[in-house]
């Protein structure tokens, strides 16, 4: 649990490196459309056909000589009955009814099940580590880490088109044509990632987990020899922004940013990267998104930070070595910067296709201040929060079985300040429902240190309007 607006972490398997596959499940169960099990051919009557409605005998079953259906079960194209002296087959043979399968095709059954523990998940960034020469092993992902940096005053390029769905696939070589220029290969003695080109004069934004902890850093402009050294100017923890300063270079052509607001579940994008760092130009997937605002609740990264909110949710493949590259629209414009993949739902459970991106709406907001090299200040009220339930409103006789459930006021802080009480359900911030701890969390990050904010709690059955000054978060430690 956070001291600000988080949840309170549930137990995370968090350092594996490989994806584990799910769990075998119990076998399915026969629904009420499966066949009826034939009858022993040792014992069946001569002439038995199968019941009404019965597809066929299985392979081998019948009288002597009868060599039954091909595999497959069933009757074979122009089949138009047994053989002579077999009997004649009862109404309906040759057809199943509708909605039934064959014997011995399985039905579906529950999905495998394993063990459930809410809420854990294990979640890599897509960097790739510097092992074995750099090189990573197949299902072996590195940590994520969560940071930003900044240089100078950045002036970002922000071109917006209507439409976002790729017309046909020879889109994606044009849509890579206007990207690939600013994108570029970030290469530390600790891993590998991604970069995007913001000025011509050399600020590249990246994730910070790609560079954390660097004594090196260079860069890579795909298509050209050679690399540059490259420092980083600022970054921000908590988002897991960094901005780099490229020693050397000048007239860089630099990416151009969309409006990460406007997507919706089902537009295409296209993701851009250095992927496991192979040679030879950047690696392209393309995919959807496949949820907007996403927040994982109480999940932390394989190395213990906290994952950022309010995500990109994308099925398009994000590999070892992505960390930093830009997700696409289908105009070619940057609408997040791709970070993180689940690759295990839980120790026994494998996912698939989870991959999450920062959107640049958030990355943009960040790039002044950190490329004058400031610190980036968060809104602070000070309380741990998990989302409150029907079971937990009953267990703490609250009358309300939604809003974020105050599990602990920090002591002095704005909260405690201005009378939060542990087991208080904050159910409205800022005039805004507050339905869950993520949008706690998402509305408080929207106002600035300082802010005067009114909220609403609910203790037990009775609803209190409070009023706090919100302060700056705390800084960790990078």
């Amino acid at each position: 649990m956070s001291q600000n607006e988080g949840h309170e972490p549930p137990p995370t398997d968090a350092n594996g490196e490989k994806g584990e596959t799910g769990a075998e499940g119990p076998p399915p169960a026969a629904s009420a459309g499966a066949w009826p099990s034939p009858p022993d051919p040792r014992t069946a009557p001569p002439g038995y056909g199968g019941p009404p409605g019965y597809g066929g005998p299985p392979p081998g079953y019948g009288p002597p000589g009868y060599g039954g259906p091909p595999p497959g079960y069933g009757p074979p194209p122009g089949y138009g009955g047994p053989p002579p002296g077999y009997g004649p087959p009862p109404p309906g043979y040759g057809a199943p009814p509708p909605g039934t399968r064959p014997f011995g095709e399985p039905t579906p059954g529950p999905p495998a099940a394993g063990p459930r523990r809410a809420g854990v998940i294990a979640l890599w960034a897509a960097l790739i580590g510097a092992v074995v020469g750099g090189l990573v092993g197949a299902g072996v992902t590195a940590s994520t880490d969560h940071s930003a940096s900044a240089g100078p005053t950045a002036t970002v390029r922000e071109v917006v088109e209507p439409g976002n769905q790729v017309a046909q696939i020879n889109d994606i070589p044009a849509i890579l044509a206007k990207v690939e220029p600013g994108v570029v290969a970030v290469t530390t003695n600790l891993g590998a990632g991604t970069g995007m080109i913001i000025t011509a004069t050399g600020e590249v934004v990246t994730n910070y987990h790609v560079v954390q902890g660097a004594s090196a850093i260079q860069v890579s402009i795909f298509g050209e020899r050679g690399t540059h050294r490259a420092t980083i100017r600022g970054f921000d923890q908590g988002s897991d922004v960094a901005v780099l300063q490229v020693a050397g270079v000048s007239r860089l052509t630099t990416v151009a940013f969309g409006r990460s607001d406007a997507l919706v579940p089902g537009d295409d994008v296209v993701a851009v990267g250095n992927a496991l760092a192979l040679p030879g130009g950047p690696s392209v997937t393309s995919g959807i998104v496949s949820a907007v605002g996403r927040t994982i609740p109480g999940a932390t990264a394989d190395n213990g930070e906290a994952v950022p909110p309010d995500l990109i949710q994308t099925d398009a493949a994000i590999n070892p070595g992505n960390s930093g590259g830009p997700l696409v629209d289908a105009n070619g414009q940057v609408v997040g910067m791709n970070t993180l993949v689940i690759q295990q739902a839980n120790s026994e459970q494998s996912a698939q296709n989870l991959g999450f991106a920062i959107p640049v709406a958030t990355i943009t907001k960040l790039i002044p201040a950190l490329a004058a090299g400031a610190k980036v200040q968060y809104a602070y009220l000070g309380v741990g929060v998990g989302d409150n339930t029907a079971a937990l409103a009953r267990q703490y006789r609250i009358s309300v079985a939604t809003g974020a459930l105050v599990e602990q006021v920090v002591a002095g802080g704005p909260a405690a300040k201005a009378g939060v009480k542990v087991y208080d359900v904050l159910t409205r911030f800022d005039g805004a429902p507050v339905p869950d701890a993520a949008s706690l969390e998402i509305a408080i990050d929207t106002h600035k240190p300082g802010s005067i904010v009114g909220f609403t709690v609910v203790r037990g059955s009775q609803m209190v309007h409070l009023t706090a000054t919100l302060a700056a978060r705390p800084q960790t430690p990078s």
